[in-house]
């Protein structure tokens, strides 16, 4: 799926800013072939529930209704109209003009619908039903149940299997965008490169729709000087070429142009970085040389819009992240917005991409190190075609990004329960086709699964690891949490001598300003010791490639007494405040460097 950008060809035209918006009536269901009668209002791109204030709004369970005007110029009716949701969380139907145009399930990708048939010239209107629920065939997963009241009005209750605020809404950007009515519908970016000379064979391979003769691909350098030039899907020979590295990018642009009568009839452009990526024995290579992932594990979550998107917070977290010596993150738990991965293109932020696939684990509970493995999870969820929908749609949307270097499939799963290994072999299988540049895929490990009970990690390329010895487990015995971890490590690596090691969670619980002299959680002293404790075991195994913390910053999480406002374990507060952490960790990574460092 192409991301909307003004051509020559193509306009695009935004409908972010104020909507009509209310809670679902069921005593008087809202008639989409009239006006919405509400006088609330919410900003779009933004989740609904901070913005709401009150508790009717902010833990609401159910249906809310957006709706908003907008005109079409005359011009417009001419050209090919699409109307485009950057992520509607978590089911959407959206109507137009009253009549239904689309129905999209999964709150963290796109989707988009031609609307030709359904406007006309001048005033129009678009609803939304929006539904924020899930249950065990969602990603991510939820346990759901409902009853009635007295009257008969249904009570729905939600609990979620996952350690974050179920924000919800239009959280990413609304757009209308035209193209002509013969169009390029996808480009896919492949290219195989010769590191020892500096080429590459550039294939582009563009999807089309409608009447043309031929597909002209120009590809051009950042001076936007002409490099190579060919068709669609031949291979066009670069030489000399920069390469994309990791805090240090360089974006080629391919241009692509539908050519009929000689005339151009449709013109997309593409960013793209050339580098390799590879799993070999212990080592992660990218472009031929041993990286290091020095980082953290975070969420889009910022105060008030809550999951919606917030460009100045992106930009700002990587310039933070940058300070920090930090090379890298992974979209826990979900996929981040297009604009967060096209800004990581531009400015070098390696990725692990992670599709929703969260809270896939029966019983799951915030105090894990209470939990002991499930017993039947692969047979309660029926989570195989949502899941499948996720990864081809994530895989769709962001196969071009140079910044990602590896698909994360699922977060802290049950990998060692019955059905388990059958699960994951064919989400493994199904996913490893869709992806045209073949990167290694993983999924992370929760150390309820640990090495004497997974059965699942022989299907991934690289071993990624949740662990919290020193804070859910040997909690405030920091010479216990050194020695287990110790253990831990080793056992893995002798089960699997061959596969690269990283954590890509780890972590403890920390209020800002709170101190003490003796390891007491939650100050800043214990979790600087933390880090400590942890860094000591990594630089000892030379298998080990990375350090992804949890978290980078705090952030919201469901009500319950385990949470005070939200899970602590950020080094940098929600309003990204740096905690003591944050500086040692800062002085560790700029001594450590991003390529050989293992």
């Amino acid at each position: 799926m192409l991301y909307p950008i003004t051509t020559q060809t193509r306009t695009v035209q935004s409908l972010n800013g104020v909507w009509k918006f209310a809670l679902e009536n069921e005593a008087t269901p809202n008639d989409v072939s009239t006006p919405l009668e509400t006088k609330k209002s919410m900003s779009v791109p933004g989740s609904f529930n901070d913005q709401g204030v009150t508790r009717d709004i902010r833990m609401h369970v159910g249906y809310v209704w957006y709706e908003r005007e907008f005109v079409v110029a005359d011009s417009l009716l001419n050209e090919r109209v699409v109307l485009r949701f950057d992520a509607a969380t978590h089911e959407a139907d959206v109507y137009v003009n009253g009549q239904f145009v689309v129905h999209h399930k999964g709150g963290f990708v796109p989707f988009e619908a031609e609307i030709n048939e359904f406007i006309n010239s001048g005033r129009n209107r678009v609803t939304v039903k929006l539904s924020n629920m899930i249950d065990y065939t969602s990603l991510p997963v939820g346990n759901y149940s409902e009853t009635k009241d007295d009257e008969g009005n249904i009570v729905r209750k939600l609990s979620e299997n996952f350690d974050f605020f179920n924000y919800a809404g239009l959280n990413r950007y609304v757009r209308i965008y035209t193209t002509p009515k013969t169009y390029i519908s996808d480009i896919t970016v492949t290219y195989d490169v010769d590191l020892d000379n500096l080429a590459a064979d550039v294939k582009i391979a563009a999807e089309a729709e409608g009447d043309y003769d031929e597909v002209k691909v120009t590809i051009l350098d950042e001076a936007d000087q002409v490099v190579g030039e060919g068709n669609s899907d031949a291979a066009i020979s670069l030489k000399d070429i920069t390469l994309w590295q990791p805090l240090n990018a360089y974006l080629y642009k391919a241009k692509v142009e539908l050519i009929k009568d000689g005339a151009v009839v449709d013109v997309y452009e593409e960013d793209f970085g050339i580098r390799t990526v590879e799993v070999k024995g212990t080592q992660f290579l990218i472009n031929g040389k041993p990286f290091y992932f020095k980082g953290a594990g975070k969420h889009e979550d910022s105060f008030i819009n809550g999951r919606g998107i917030n460009e100045a917070y992106n930009v700002a977290d990587l310039n933070i992240m940058r300070w920090m010596g930090a090379n890298s993150f992974r979209t826990s738990h979900y996929p981040y917005s297009e604009e967060m991965m096209r800004l990581c293109d531009r400015e070098g932020f390696v990725v692990i991409d992670e599709c929703a696939a969260v809270g896939m684990f029966e019983g799951f509970s915030v105090d894990s190190a209470s939990g002991m493995a499930a017993k039947s999870t692969w047979s309660v969820l029926d989570t195989k075609e949502a899941h499948e929908q996720a990864m081809y749609e994530l895989i769709k949307r962001d196969k071009n990004h140079a910044c990602v270097v590896m698909w994360s499939v699922m977060n802290e799963p049950d990998s060692a329960g019955p059905g388990s290994y059958e699960y994951f072999k064919s989400i493994f299988d199904y996913s490893r086709k869709l992806d045209p540049q073949n990167r290694p895929f993983a999924y992370v490990n929760f150390q309820i699964c640990g090495v004497d009970k997974d059965v699942c990690m022989e299907l991934s390329d690289v071993i990624l690891l949740n662990r919290y010895f020193g804070w859910y487990w040997d909690t405030a015995d920091f010479a216990s949490a050194e020695a287990h971890l110790r253990e831990d490590m080793a056992a893995w690596h002798a089960k699997f001598p061959d596969k690269p090691i990283m954590f890509c969670e780890y972590g403890a619980d920390t209020v800002a300003g709170l101190h003490a002299i003796a390891d007491i959680p939650f100050t800043e002293d214990y979790q600087v010791e933390y880090y400590k404790i942890n860094s000591k075991v990594f630089d000892e195994c030379d298998y080990f490639i990375g350090e992804q913390l949890w978290n980078f910053a705090d952030f919201e999480t469901k009500t319950g007494i385990n949470r005070v406002q939200g899970n602590k374990k950020g080094v940098f507060t929600r309003g990204r405040d740096p905690k003591a952490a944050a500086r040692w960790l800062r002085e560790r990574w700029l001594n450590i460097p991003d390529f050989d460092y293992k």
